[in-house]
């Protein structure tokens, strides 16, 4: 059989290691204790390892705010998807701290000093997920010392709306009577018609079923946060104690285990779990 369509021209046999980039993964692994230390390579890796998770984890947030902007069921069971994603995506990077842990103390104090003054605390893609979803601090934003193409995707992060934001945006349509912004995401005391709004597509949730599953797909994305927080600086202590992390001073003493435990209750959407309060037990 003849075709009037041209044949497909290849210039390279596609192959696991290409399409992957092995070669080039493999390569990117830099231990900077001398003599190496046996503990740095798993350090290195489960580290970078993170970074490519916080990559996806942005994709999906990303893609999920999409939806809810679009706000259709049928867009929501989209971003309902992407975030049940997210969630085992977060389950992943909860077992990754048990590599970390094996580390015994003073293998990693062997080899910690030669890492100041890079830290955790600096990853541009963490700070990303944050204001990606509505945990915006500018004085984060300063203390950034990323790549200059880091810094400016992260102040747009910043400047872009939030998924706290999205979703108010989007109760609003659905007809909830939500009040300003800022004051829900602070629950102030005036908030309370907003919560008791919030609270009753939990009370009625067969009658918006979609918006509900949506709500507490957004209530798990921040409880396996804030459980990823605790797990991680208990982690830590486990390894350095109280002691500063090994961006400070760079990062003005916030770092470390001190600075950790500032955030062990930081979320992003509490007006959800404050919504709860609004419920009445049946009589």
């Amino acid at each position: 059989m003849s075709s009037d369509r041209p044949a497909p021209e290849f210039t390279h046999e596609l192959s696991y290691g290409s399409y992957l980039k092995v070669p080039e993964l493999l390569s990117l692994q830099h231990p900077q204790s001398r003599p190496e230390h046996h503990d740095e390579l798993q350090f290195i890796i489960v580290h970078q390892v993170y970074e490519l998770w916080f990559k996806l984890v942005l994709h999906e947030v990303d893609y999920a705010a999409e939806k809810i902007r679009a706000g259709e069921d049928a867009d929501l069971r989209e971003a309902i998807h992407a975030l049940k994603r997210v969630h085992a995506i977060q389950h992943v990077l909860l077992e990754q701290i048990h590599v970390l842990e094996s580390m015994r103390p003073q293998d990693f104090l062997a080899f910690r000093s030669p890492l100041k003054p890079a830290s955790g605390f600096q990853s541009a893609q963490f700070r990303e997920l944050e204001f990606a979803l509505g945990m915006k601090d500018w004085k984060l934003y300063e203390l950034c010392t990323a790549a200059p193409e880091q810094r400016a995707k992260l102040k747009a992060r910043f400047d872009a709306p939030d998924l706290v934001e999205l979703l108010l945006a989007l109760l609003r349509r659905r007809g909830l009577a939500i009040q300003a912004d800022e004051v829900l995401r602070r629950c102030e005391a005036d908030a309370q018609p907003s919560l008791r709004a919030i609270a009753g597509v939990y009370a009625d949730y067969a009658r918006q079923p979609v918006l509900y599953e949506l709500l507490e797909s957004i209530v798990l994305l921040d409880e396996l946060l804030l459980l990823w927080r605790r797990h991680h600086v208990m982690m830590v202590e486990r390894h350095i104690g109280s002691r500063p992390g090994t961006g400070a001073p760079v990062n003005q003493g916030l770092d470390g285990s001190r600075y950790l435990l500032s955030t062990l209750d930081k979320r992003a959407f509490r007006f959800l779990w404050q919504a709860r309060n609004e419920l009445q037990e049946p009589r």
